[in-house]
């Protein structure tokens, strides 16, 4: 039997239906777009549209006050080039993500940057629109830059933001095909004919408000990252930062924008076509404007307004620090020959590579890059190794179905080779930050709509498995590192070769024993047996052990060996007894306190079984890309 797939007149026929593909794409491309005068035109037409009304004498006089706008300032003031001073609040819960989101939008007097890789106009995007656009009324200048892939990609929609105040600016970031939303058959060909373009994205999330305060982390704007999506949410984490760190996050945001692929909505084709087709911004397009007081929207407003109660609710994780590093990559990344350009990754393993004793790592995504491998294989080849442990997703919770099947096939390198202890998190964890029902997210009919769902994203196979239970699932999104407890990192790496490679990215690195202690605490909480399972070795057969694990062994470096040969993965999940105490792998009584529940607990086996295996198996290549 052939290992690899059958395609009907092969590599030519393959190469001439790609060829086919991509010329079919450029063709209609072409055909559709408007000449470059034209499009010229259109755009100044947008630009000559938008409104100079401003409903303040002084946007300051309308700003309304926040106390996290409040230290970004005082901390400024407070501190020097030698003592910089600044004020830290982890965001752990969606709910008030979001609502300081709000609330420090309002708060502008001069400026508001936003960043973002994913803005979408659901219940959340639509109140953090509403406060761009109600701040630029008022007089203060925001701008927007997305990644284009997931940015607003709607060309009507773009077509209303491009003209519609002179505050307001919007851009788009790598823009393959110059348009604002791409089509299935263009997002095909940007990977067959602009495969290195096509995957640089900007990756990177700020909010920067009069370059005092800034929310950076996980999170991006879309209801999954607030706890509103009825059937699947992000347990994620930001950070606000108050202090002279946020200057440095407006020159990176300005970097950004002035770059040559940050391209303005009002000079993608589409939009200009939308444009010339209405005779003008596409009607009702920010109707959704007038419908933000009813239900969790209206709710949600209310509590952005009432900067006591946030306060109050966050006081035990704010935090009084001294420097905050700010690292990221910069546009020059996509640059060809800046292959140099990756300092948040060089960063990122440096500081790791310094660890003494522990290391606390949290991704979504366990795929190692080669240098991350090197760097863990060297810290283990130490005397003193430090340990390190990992909280990552389950099959059973993870949005990217792939790409844990990938990481599947090397649990033994990470726990045997590189000291990994893993936890995975469950779909439907025990005791998490995560409550949708607190917002209203979660209607009556919730479980009975979605008795059992296969997609984050409907239709995508790329999405969450089919699972056993109902409810609304959780997966982990969080990017964070604590090394010691006295160094804590948050934000957009996924420690993956994406990250490396392809994606911009940028962290925020706190040397404070208190906020790294938090932090862990965090990372901790997500750990326990009650919200993952532990990835340990499976019990080893009466018979031949030492041969399970050779062949074992061999199969990640054989994937059709794997997929044909040998089907039984080293390592297995397992869940703690009750009663029981959470003892490590090489215990005497280890069996007795955890249970073995599996390669794929919670996931409903069938089809998609088979295909894991087939992903180990050939998606090795892959890793890179996903």
């Amino acid at each position: 039997m052939s290992a690899a797939p059958s395609w009907p007149g092969g590599t030519a026929a393959r190469r001439v239906r790609a060829c086919a593909l991509v010329f079919a794409t450029l063709l209609l491309a072409a055909c559709q777009s408007l000449p470059a005068p034209e499009r010229a035109t259109i755009a100044a037409e947008m630009v000559a549209a938008r409104s100079s009304v401003v409903d303040c004498a002084l946007p300051e006089r309308c700003a309304t006050p926040s106390s996290f706008r409040e230290a970004g300032v005082a901390k400024l003031a407070a501190s020097t080039p030698e003592a910089p001073r600044h004020e830290l609040v982890l965001l752990e819960r969606g709910p008030d993500a979001l609502a300081v989101r709000l609330a420090l939008i309002r708060s502008a007097q001069r400026t508001v940057e936003l960043k973002s890789f994913i803005f979408e106009l659901d219940d959340s995007g639509q109140l953090v629109l509403d406060a761009l656009l109600d701040a630029a009324e008022r007089g203060v200048r925001v701008r927007v830059l997305l990644d284009q892939l997931y940015g607003l990609a709607e060309p009507n929609l773009q077509a209303a933001l491009a003209s519609h105040h002179r505050n307001f600016e919007l851009r788009l970031y790598n823009p393959t095909f110059d348009e604002a939303r791409t089509q299935p058959l263009q997002f095909a060909a940007g990977i067959v004919c602009c495969f290195r373009r096509f995957n640089q994205r900007m990756h990177g999330k700020t909010l920067v408000v009069d370059d005092a305060v800034v929310i950076t982390g996980g999170r991006n704007v879309q209801d999954r990252y607030f706890d509103w999506d009825p059937v699947y949410n992000y347990r994620d984490r930001d950070l606000v930062v108050a202090g002279p760190a946020a200057r440095a996050m407006r020159d990176e945001f300005d970097l950004f924008w002035d770059a040559e692929r940050s391209v303005p909505a009002e000079g993608l084709v589409d939009v200009a076509e939308r444009w010339r087709r209405d005779g003008g911004a596409p009607p009702g397009r920010l109707d959704f404007r007038d419908r933000l007081e009813a239900g969790r929207l209206g709710t949600m407003r209310q509590a952005a307004s009432d900067d006591a109660a946030l306060r109050v609710g966050l006081r035990d994780v704010t935090f009084e620090v001294g420097a905050v590093r700010f690292i990221a990559d910069l546009p020059e990344k996509h640059a060809r020959g800046a292959a140099a350009r990756r300092d948040a990754s060089q960063v990122m393993r440096g500081i790791i590579a310094g660890a003494r004793e522990d290391v606390l790592l949290q991704t979504p995504y366990l795929v190692m890059s080669r240098p991350a491998r090197e760097l863990f294989h060297d810290l283990q080849e130490r005397d003193d190794a430090p340990t390190v442990r990992v909280s990552t997703n389950s099959l059973a919770a993870t949005d990217a179905f792939p790409v844990y099947a990938m990481s599947h096939k090397y649990k033994r390198a990470y726990l045997r080779e590189l000291g990994f202890t893993i936890h995975e998190y469950k779909p439907y964890p025990t005791d998490t930050p995560i409550d949708p029902a607190s917002t209203g997210a979660l209607g009556a009919q919730a479980a009975a709509d979605f008795p059992l769902f296969g997609s984050a994203t409907r239709g995508s196979g790329n999405g969450p498995v089919p699972l056993r239970r109902a409810g609304v699932r959780v997966g982990l999104h969080a990017k964070s590192i604590v090394i010691d407890r006295r160094i804590g990192i948050v934000g957009t790496h996924n420690f993956d070769p994406r990250s490396d490679h392809w994606n911009t990215e940028s962290l925020v690195v706190v040397e404070d024993a208190a906020f790294a202690d938090a932090l862990a605490d965090a990372i901790e909480r997500d750990m326990a047996p009650e919200n993952a399972w532990l990835i340990a070795p499976r019990a080893k057969p009466p018979l031949l052990s030492g041969l399970s694990y050779s062949l074992g062994k061999l199969s990640e470096a054989l994937p059709v060996f794997d997929l044909w040969i040998w089907p039984f993965p080293y390592a297995r999940s397992y869940a703690l007894r009750p009663g029981c105490e959470p003892l490590p792998w090489g215990d005497p009584r280890f069996f007795e306190c955890w249970e073995d529940v599996g390669d794929f607990p919670e996931v409903e086996v069938g089809s998609k079984r088979i295909y894991t295996r087939i992903i180990t198996g050939f998606g090795a290549g892959l890793t890179p890309i996903l």
